[in-house]
């Protein structure tokens, strides 16, 4: 397979559109058209990683963090973002970043976190606004349920746990075919009347070349008549963090310590204890203080996250337990979640889980 087949495959599964404006995901060093011999797969990309992939004959990475993050303006190696491109490039190893665009996934990186933990009934923490758009179309009854289909396989059509999602209006479409037409019903210069299908379906709108696509396929029209708008909705399936409920209740202080074990934490930061049990729980891989709010607002007894400042834990107020329980502690498992999905999709070469931890805190 090729670098750029495989990115494909991880694009499916994490659109480049569910990423967050500031990030820098996608292929950042490497050729497209290279020919894979095998990938690591690995949360940070350092020179040691590069390293492994060395060893180990990958000459694809596939890293959740990306290493070159800001622009570089020189390759001089001054620093180890500088050390490990250069390394790179000079093995002819390419490195793919995913970041926000797996955090924003519904089964991505919180998902995991979840299932760690045992949480049930889940819901994203803050959903994404601005990804969901409206089409409607009107096809002649004959030809309506082909038009439909094709929409649906291409991704039209799902809301939540439902798919195959329409709604359809019966009426009569009125035309004119011009002199330069060459209509599949009606007579040039004629005005012509066709009982007609309204549809009206939903699709995410990182699909919307594909959605539209389907549509111009499949629709006997010469010129085929349709609408599409931005919706204001909040995608349900899509956003950061999560928040879920445990089977049964637990006390705060065995909570962590089982969070401590799971997560292997060398120590947990936690503002004060309330004294009351722990059912609802929220969670944010990564830096989350941004989402303390939403987590209040969920009415999450405790929330689960990393990169909290010493203010931070003031904004508890008592009305919930904050805890950081470490940021690469909280986004280790995403190496297992890539490694799953994509052998289930890949059997052409090896994906390997890196050996190298790269977390750079250290405890005592």
């Amino acid at each position: 397979m090729l670098v750029n087949e495989v990115i494909d495959i991880i694009e499916e599964f994490a659109p480049p559109a569910y990423a967050e404006d500031f990030d820098n995901i996608g292929l950042l060093v490497g050729d497209r058209n290279s020919t894979v011999t095998g990938a690591l797969i690995t949360l940070d990309t350092l020179e040691t990683v590069v390293d492994e992939a060395i060893e180990k004959k990958c000459n694809l990475i596939i890293s959740f963090h990306p290493i070159i993050f800001s622009g570089l303006k020189k390759l001089t190696g001054k620093d180890y973002v500088e050390k490990t491109v250069i390394k790179a490039i000079k093995n002819d190893i390419a490195i793919y970043a995913i970041h926000t665009a797996l955090d924003n996934q519904y089964k991505g990186v919180n998902d995991m976190i979840c299932e760690k933990i045992g949480l049930k009934n889940r819901q994203i923490l803050i959903p994404r606004k601005d990804s969901i758009k409206k089409l409607t179309t009107f096809v002649p009854n004959l030809q309506a349920d082909s038009v439909r289909k094709a929409l649906f396989a291409a991704g039209a059509g799902s809301i939540g746990n439902y798919d195959n999602c329409s709604f359809n209006l019966k009426g009569e479409g009125s035309f004119k075919p011009n002199s330069e037409a060459n209509p599949v019903v009606g007579k040039l210069g004629e005005v012509h009347l066709e009982k007609e299908t309204q549809i009206g379906l939903t699709y995410p709108s990182h699909l919307e070349k594909k959605v539209l696509q389907a549509l111009f396929n499949s629709h006997p029209y010469e010129e085929v008549a349709y609408e599409v708008r931005p919706l204001e909705n909040k995608n349900q399936h899509l956003g950061m963090g999560m928040v879920g409920e445990l089977s049964d209740v637990e006390d705060e202080k065995s909570f962590l310590k089982r969070i401590k074990t799971i997560f292997k934490c060398g120590c947990i930061r936690h503002s004060e204890f309330r004294g009351k049990p722990i059912k609802k729980v929220a969670v944010l891989g990564g830096s989350g203080s941004f989402a303390i709010g939403n987590a209040k607002a969920a009415g999450a007894d405790i929330y689960l996250t990393a990169d909290l400042k010493y203010h931070d834990f003031y904004k508890a107020n008592n009305n919930f337990v904050l805890a950081d329980i470490g940021h690469y502690e909280s986004e280790q498992y995403t190496k297992e979640l890539l490694h799953s999905y994509l052998t289930k999709k890949i059997s052409n070469f090896a994906l390997i889980l890196t050996e190298t931890n790269t977390n750079p805190i250290k405890y005592i």
